[in-house]
């Protein structure tokens, strides 16, 4: 087995890489893909901090900053729009540029929504002012994006489940730690002093940027291939998966930037109170996605992924109930189960997207290494555009709470939409992925049916 070399005159570039030689994982490999996991990891951590910063900075915003609720939803469904949208291109960027590369620029990149959130972020700003400053902080939400991609190709399918879900997770728990370090600012400096959790932030972004210049490695074989991406996209599965990954992702996204909003707005709690209960959630969700990855890894993603919908249709019926009865008791159990649900659904939908291009490239007559390669084309040039859509859910799920506030007062018929969403998005999932199909003609017909990706 010939150990990883590096072109192009960078001590950063490995040239050979295949992760399913299990001789070459055992003895290098494995190591080496760690390594990046854990720095990938840190700098997505920060990008998605950053990505939800105005889920935390409209909290200090009081009456003085002249925004309404419906305001303070727009802005950070802006944020949401922005980061969802930038997705498609950070995907690519990660074979054009290298890994390594594009996690140092991405990761420096977030300091100009952060510094300029610390320059305007005082009473008499223009609300235009405060909505260029949130959509900048939309890059945060790329570093998703190329995060992913570039961990997929690190790692071989059998663990891809584990690894994603880790990458993903560690990134997501940016939400509630930058909740809780707002909840930290609140508490300490009170909520007139926003600067002081920004002031905070722009050191970490430096030390990411560094770490991430200093050990982490490009991997010479990702190349873009755009011929792979017009098949992804051509591809229903695709589609599919960013439906359901809309019903997952979106939901956690959409949720951890509403909730201290809602919290204030339909149960009247302060910036401190709201502040205290909105990490809650965003953390138990974020903690768990490696968990949803590694029982897809043992049990098939399709299987977690069906049963973890119902779960959310389950908890946010109880969600619906507690608004009407304006129990907060009862909606924050709901809530979080909510929270639970959706990052377990991160793990086993993100588990299924390999799986899924694997199992067809077996079905066209491929084997072995070729399969494996032709799956992770194809899975690597599919995850930038479902994470997108994906992320725009959380979009649907701000403007639906802004509409639903402006027209009721109340959050009810936007939870009544997303009940109608996860019903859709099992149903989609049996249908396509587990609904048993005739098997092939033959003496064991009757007792041999097909389950299609089941086991995906």
């Amino acid at each position: 087995m010939t150990a990883p070399t590096t072109p192009r005159g960078g001590s950063h570039w490995i040239e050979q890489w295949d992760p399913e030689d299990e001789q070459f994982w055992q003895e290098s490999g494995r190591r080496t893909a760690r390594r990046n996991l854990l720095l990938s990891v840190i700098s997505e951590h920060i990008g998605f901090s950053i990505w939800t910063l105005w889920s935390v900075l409209v909290l200090f915003m009081g009456p003085e900053y002249g925004v309404d609720a419906a305001g303070k939803f727009f802005l950070i469904a802006t944020a949401t729009l922005v980061g969802a949208v930038i997705r498609v291109p950070y995907t690519f960027a990660v074979a054009r540029f290298g890994g390594r590369n594009w996690t140092v620029f991405s990761a420096a990149l977030l300091l100009a929504p952060t510094v300029a959130a610390y320059a305007v972020l005082e009473p008499g700003t223009s609300y235009g002012t405060f909505l260029l400053v949130a959509a900048l902080t939309g890059v945060g939400g790329g570093n998703f994006a190329s995060s992913m991609t570039n961990i997929n190709a690190f790692f071989p399918l059998r663990e891809k489940g584990w690894a994603l879900g880790l990458n993903a997770g560690g990134g997501n728990i940016g939400v509630p730690v930058v909740q809780l370090v707002g909840l930290l600012v609140i508490g300490t400096a009170g909520a007139g002093h926003p600067r002081v959790l920004l002031g905070i932030y722009i050191p970490l972004i430096v030390l990411a940027a560094a770490l991430a210049a200093r050990h982490m490695d490009n991997l010479a074989p990702v190349r873009n291939d755009t011929g792979a991406a017009r098949e992804a996209i051509r591809d229903r599965h695709t589609w599919i998966m960013a439906f359901l990954y809309v019903g997952t992702f979106g939901s956690f996204i959409g949720y951890s930037f509403a909730f201290g909003l809602v919290l204030q707005t339909q149960f009247g709690r302060t910036p401190l109170q709201a502040a205290s209960l909105t990490f809650l959630g965003p953390l138990l969700g974020s903690l768990i996605r490696p968990v949803g990855g590694r029982l897809a890894d043992r049990l098939g993603g399709a299987r977690i992924t069906l049963w973890n919908f119902a779960g959310m249709a389950a908890a946010t019926s109880v969600v619906v109930l507690a608004s009407v009865l304006e129990s907060l008791p009862v909606f924050l159990v709901g809530f979080t189960a909510l929270f639970v649900l959706s990052g377990l659904g991160n793990g086993s939908t993100y588990k299924m997207i390999p799986g899924i291009f694997q199992r067809r490239a077996l079905a066209e007559g491929l084997t072995g290494e070729a399969a494996a390669a032709h799956g992770r084309r194809l899975s690597g040039a599919a995850m930038g555009l479902i994470g997108a859509v994906g992320a725009l859910g959380g979009l649907g799920i701000n403007l639906a709470f802004r509409q639903s506030f402006q027209t009721a007062g109340t959050g009810t018929a936007a939870f009544v939409a997303f009940l109608g969403c996860y019903g859709a998005c099992a149903l989609v999932t049996w249908a396509v992925y587990l609904r048993r199909r005739d098997a092939a003609p033959g003496p064991a017909a009757a007792t041999q049916p097909k389950l299609g990706y089941a086991e995906v």
